[in-house]
């Protein structure tokens, strides 16, 4: 892949894997062919810490504190201080790449831990009623989808910071193309759990890059995903490694009987006897797959096989997807074309849908607000604001025009006489913080949330500002200020619409407001979500 970039005269290329004698082999092996280019090797763990990314991920787990901090790592929402923890943040923020191509395997490095195993020496201490501290922890490490999804996380606020125009993925199938009757597996099962495991989580991978590639703000998002093994590096005759050593060469001691009854030890050292040597032969080295030997990579590419792709041609692939050009291998954008998205007729029968609600609310004298079944918690608490707002003071003129103080002492009055809508919005978990800083609730809170473990919550000027915006209704007056902006902000979007101008190009103009002005919480709840927090769809 380096070497085909190399073609396109980048200013750097930074070469990054897993150690650094493999990052400045590659250096050196590429120099003469990068005339002009700057290269960097950079080494480390890219789903660790940066303190524990040049350790084994064994030995450093081994360590209690260490163990106890990735955990809180991965199941604690995700702060920009937690993120600069990681290697991978630091290093993409330090270098500011303008485009990464991602080779790691990463369904392979995270489901090979194998959390089969992890969980059954749990069950097994839970059963013996030993100490279950070490197993659980160890299992809660290997838990799949928390590294995935954290790993995600961390690469798409680096790549944000870092200003990363494009970013591919060069992603796996997890079974070479084959299907669930892959003959090539890892254990007695067929296929293995752990293999499936490892397409599960490339798939999961390429649906959380389809939601990057959906996000206003990223990076411009590919996956080129080969579904065939992928040969070769090179071809030789020498000693042959696996897991990264030499396979020892033993004698076999006495025949070991098998009498009914008997056990069999799948490891018995005192049943061979090593000679010294190790294992040499012919092999082809496939790079991430391993060392093949002939018949081994005869049988595996053979026709009906899992049969081969050359890295050259997904390199080739890549590369004209970095420089803008259109291969047809891009998955990202092979789901685009085939997920369903919003219809036509889906838009024509809205107008009639929300004209039988608004029937439906007059005929029985209610007002549908919010539920709290769709979530988040903020939706309910802006729509009840608004709603309150639209009883009160009915259009965007007349909160734009009126002061704060007195808008927080009004609302506070009318909910304060009407005791329907303020059962309607405490039952469904949503409080409501007064003006002078008392709390009305119901019996359920949905903000703070409820966590296992916690069963309160110190209440800090810091809290509670955290709290109100994330689910509770606001009568104060700072909160009241936020609404006569917002309004004024939506007035200062319709005014700068030319009053002549009738084309398609505005999508909230004076109609979709409507002239009058009126208060309408679903649709001024849309344009914050969209506007204000940026929370607009893309595509």
């Amino acid at each position: 892949m380096a070497r085909r970039l190399l073609r396109e005269s980048p200013r750097r290329l930074i070469l990054l894997s897993l150690k650094r004698e493999e990052a400045e082999e590659a250096v050196t092996t590429l120099a003469p062919e990068a005339a002009g280019v700057a290269l960097e090797p950079a080494w480390g763990d890219v789903f660790a810490f940066t303190s524990i990314k040049d350790r084994p991920r064994r030995e450093a787990y081994a360590d209690p504190d260490v163990r106890a901090r990735v955990i809180e790592s991965l199941v604690e929402p995700l702060s920009e201080a937690a993120a600069a923890e990681y290697f991978l943040y630091q290093l993409v923020t330090a270098q500011c790449p303008d485009v990464i191509v991602d080779a790691v395997n990463t369904a392979t490095g995270i489901a090979y831990q194998d959390i089969y195993k992890t969980s059954r020496l749990a069950y097994q201490a839970l059963r013996e009623g030993t100490d279950l501290r070490e197993s659980l922890e160890t299992m809660l490490l290997t838990d799949y989808v928390p590294q995935l999804i954290r790993h995600v996380q961390v690469f798409y606020q680096a790549m944000v910071k870092a200003g990363t125009g494009v970013y591919v993925k060069i992603g796996t199938s997890g079974t070479g193309g084959m299907g669930l009757n892959i003959p090539y597996t890892h254990s007695e099962e067929k296929p293995s759990r752990v293999l499936l495991s490892k397409s599960a989580l490339a798939g999961a991978h390429t649906l959380l890059l389809f939601l990057m590639a959906r996000t206003p703000g990223g990076p411009i998002t590919k996956e080129i995903k080969p579904a065939a093994a992928i040969a070769w590096k090179r071809i030789g005759f020498g000693e042959i490694l696996r897991q990264g050593r030499p396979v020892a060469l033993y004698d076999p001691g006495e025949p070991e009987p098998l009498v009914p009854g008997a056990r069999l030890r799948p490891v018995d050292p005192s049943r061979a006897r090593p000679t010294g040597d190790t294992l040499k032969s012919v092999f082809i080295d496939t790079g991430e797959n391993g060392i093949f030997s002939l018949e081994e990579f005869s049988a595996i590419t053979t026709g009906e096989s899992m049969e081969f792709i050359t890295p050259e041609e997904i390199a080739d692939v890549v590369a004209r997807e970095v420089m803008g050009g259109n291969t047809g291998h891009d998955v990202i954008n092979a789901l685009d074309n085939a997920v369903m998205g919003p219809t036509y007729r889906a838009g024509l029968m809205r107008h009639w849908v929300l004209e039988k609600l608004r029937a439906l609310e007059k005929h029985h004298g209610v007002d549908s607000v919010a539920f709290e079944n769709l979530g988040p918690p903020r939706l309910s608490k802006l729509l009840h604001e608004g709603d309150l707002l639209r009883r009160t003071y009915v259009t965007m003129e007349s909160v734009r025009t009126a002061d704060p103080a007195e808008m927080s002492r009004r609302l506070a009055e009318d909910l304060s006489a009407d005791a329907t809508r303020r059962r309607e919005i405490v039952s469904i978990g949503i409080p409501i913080l007064l003006p002078d800083g008392r709390l009305l609730r119901g019996p359920e809170l949905k903000i703070p949330p409820v966590v296992a473990g916690t069963e309160s919550y110190e209440v800090t000027p810091e809290h509670l500002e955290t709290w109100a915006w994330a689910g509770w209704v606001d009568l104060r007056e700072a909160n009241m200020l936020r609404w006569k902006e917002r309004f004024a902000r939506i007035q200062a979007e319709m005014e700068a619409i030319p009053p002549h101008d009738t084309s398609s190009r505005f999508l909230r103009d004076r109609q979709f407001w409507g002239e009058e002005g009126f208060i309408q919480p679903g649709k001024v709840v849309g344009w914050i979500f969209a506007t204000e927090e940026q929370g607009a769809r893309m595509k």
